[in-house]
């Protein structure tokens, strides 16, 4: 079974913003979240529990660049993006 990945109107606004910011990263984007969809422990997207601040959510990696930071509820196999960015940008 596969992960629902639940976009909300103010992740929408911010990936929006990120793509007319870095177009060259749409395909590989497209390609994570797929990926992200059947199967969010594959190595390719690097997924890490975070600490400090955003303690309660996980990453998973665009490429070695970007990031998309997500609430990851395991037991309802529900997946909801929070921001998107590089490196800096989200931690």
């Amino acid at each position: 079974m596969n992960y629902k990945i639940i976009r909300t109107d103010e992740y929408f606004k911010k990936l929006k913003k990120f793509i007319k910011k870095h177009p060259d990263a749409l395909e590989r984007y497209i390609k994570a979240i797929e990926l992200l969809e059947i199967n969010p422990f594959h190595p390719s997207l690097r997924i890490h529990k975070l600490q400090g601040k955003l303690r309660e959510y996980h990453s998973v990696s665009i490429n070695m660049k970007y990031r998309i930071v997500i609430d990851f509820v395991l037991t309802e196999k529900e997946i909801i993006p929070i921001d998107i960015g590089t490196h800096d940008e989200v931690y």
